[in-house]
């Protein structure tokens, strides 16, 4: 396998590439007026599709939402990083991740039927405590940023590295093409559109790694010869390397990324109730090969001895560098970036939505209880404009995909354990869900950056934890979780539009 063989594809021109990007977004645009004209008159409508979101729908749009630029491109990296290991430490857990919301989604779904979001379920668990629901709103803002600048960096840098497109003209494009159609039909849109996404993002991926594999003289075997020939324990699943480096924080971060996220939280109130629990079941099973059959790119980058050098210095970008120098016909490469494309959009468009509904209920509706229904509609709707905003800027300073995805999940880790016991442990005090996730990020932060992934990662886990566990024992009063029902039997959206 020798790698001076790789050549830039010629067909992959400006054009070609702001055609994919425009044209994607075109449709889905088509899409999301037909949903607005048929499901969206209120803002009820907008940011929990009513309430009847079924099982096919709910697993598309679960999955899509799952499979951002981090699941499509970071399992190339890990595994070209890592070998196998990394490959291994970065499947198991996300599918594991997704079906861990199952008892606590169907918890919540039952106890609190009329819900919107996780930040509402913190306000009324915590006896109206703001300062509850405002750490949890904070937190899961920055987090839905985080999201979508994590997405705006994916599409920029498969785009520069297939297309002569800069990557800032990429990111500014991608905002505007997902904000366009998302601004029409909230989440009755991130729910079609994704599930049509989960089917682009899984057929063309499958079909472009075959295709790569078979475009090398002895196909996956010379891959795997020529690799163990140059270091035997990239073959190996179980190098401590990798756990230690990524793999342990990457495991509790993806938790946190679904625990600890309102983007599915979200769908848990918006799925039909008798189908909550099934529909994260099989999308967290119905993951794994995604993940898995793009990872097989990392290996071909080994086998190849690619460089840093060879594409731009951010590993993330090894995948689609293979794809569109391999010598694949273009239809396929087109396939991968539409792929790609598919998976950004998906989570941008989620997270946009997701964005809107802690932005209505959580801050509007909250401070200002008796605003029109009009009026609430729109700045819902605003409020994903100025999310995407945000995000392009920063992403636009040049920020790093991997750090930027690792210290998503650091920060999300800080919630994971105070939120989990909020919700299955009725000793659970405010002071100790509040100071538990406050002390994480003060003092766990600072560890992981002073101490590296591994010690920041427990230090978070273990602060955020033991102070809600310290705290309740202390106390040694109980919540009783049947007064959720009562306080959200008449929730704020619902009645603005009556």
């Amino acid at each position: 396998m020798d790698k001076t063989t790789l050549v830039a594809s010629s067909d992959m021109s400006l054009t070609l590439g702001l055609a994919l990007m425009i044209g994607t977004g075109v449709i889905f645009l088509i899409i999301a007026f037909l949903i607005r004209n048929n499901l969206v008159r209120t803002t009820h409508d907008f940011i929990i599709s009513n309430r009847k979101v079924g099982l096919g729908f709910g697993v598309g749009s679960v999955i899509s939402v799952w499979t951002w630029a981090m699941a499509v491109m970071m399992s190339t990296a890990m595994t070209y990083q890592w070998g196998l290991s990394g490959l291994f430490w970065f499947v198991v857990p996300n599918g594991l991740a997704v079906m861990a919301m199952v008892p606590l989604a169907k918890i919540l779904r039952k106890k609190m039927p009329n819900g919107y979001t996780i930040s509402e379920f913190a306000f009324n668990r915590f006896n109206k405590s703001k300062l509850a629901a405002g750490v949890v709103t904070v937190t899961m803002i920055f987090g839905i940023l985080l999201e979508i600048l994590i997405n705006l960096k994916g599409t920029s840098v498969v785009m520069s590295t297939i297309f002569p497109i800069g990557w800032q003209m990429a990111t500014i494009l991608t905002v505007v093409v997902v904000l366009a159609y998302s601004y029409f039909g909230g989440l009755w849109t991130s729910v079609m559109t994704g599930t049509i996404n989960t089917w682009m993002i899984t057929v063309p991926a499958a079909l472009v790694v075959v295709f790569v594999f078979g475009m090398i003289d002895g196909g996956a075997s010379a891959v795997f010869e020529t690799v163990k020939a140059s270091d035997a324990s990239n073959l190996s699943i179980f190098e401590a390397d990798a756990a230690a480096g990524f793999g342990i924080t990457l495991a509790f971060g993806l938790l946190a990324a679904t625990v600890a996220d309102q983007t599915f939280w979200q769908k848990v109130w918006a799925i039909k109730p008798d189908q909550v629990g099934r529909t994260f079941l099989w999308a967290g099973a119905l993951f794994y090969p995604i993940p898995i059959c793009l990872g097989m790119l990392g290996l071909v980058g080994l086998g190849y001895g690619l460089t840093g050098s060879d594409f731009g210095g951010d590993i993330v970008a090894v995948g689609p560098y293979v794809v569109s120098h391999i010598g694949l016909p273009t239809i396929l490469i087109i396939a991968y970036v539409l792929a790609i494309l598919a998976a950004c959009y998906s989570t941008i468009d989620g997270a946009s939505s997701a964005l809107s509904s802690i932005v209505a209920v959580d801050i509007v509706k909250r401070f200002i209880p008796n605003v029109k229904e009009s009026k609430l509609f729109y700045i819902t709707k605003l409020s994903m404009f100025v999310g995407g905003i945000i995000s392009a800027v920063i992403v636009l300073a040049g920020a790093d995909f991997t750090t930027l995805v690792l210290t998503t999940y650091a920060l999300k880790t800080s919630i994971l354990l105070p939120l989990v016991l909020a919700i299955i442990w009725t000793r659970t005090t405010t002071l100790g869900f509040v100071g538990g996730i406050s002390l994480a990020i003060l003092i766990g932060m600072p560890l992981r950056e002073f101490y590296g992934e591994l010690v920041g990662t427990f230090s978070i886990l273990f602060i955020s934890g033991a102070t809600v566990i310290i705290t309740g024992l202390i106390n040694n009063t109980e919540y009783d979780m049947d007064e959720l029902e009562k306080t959200t039997a008449q929730t704020p959206i619902q009645s603005s539009g009556k």
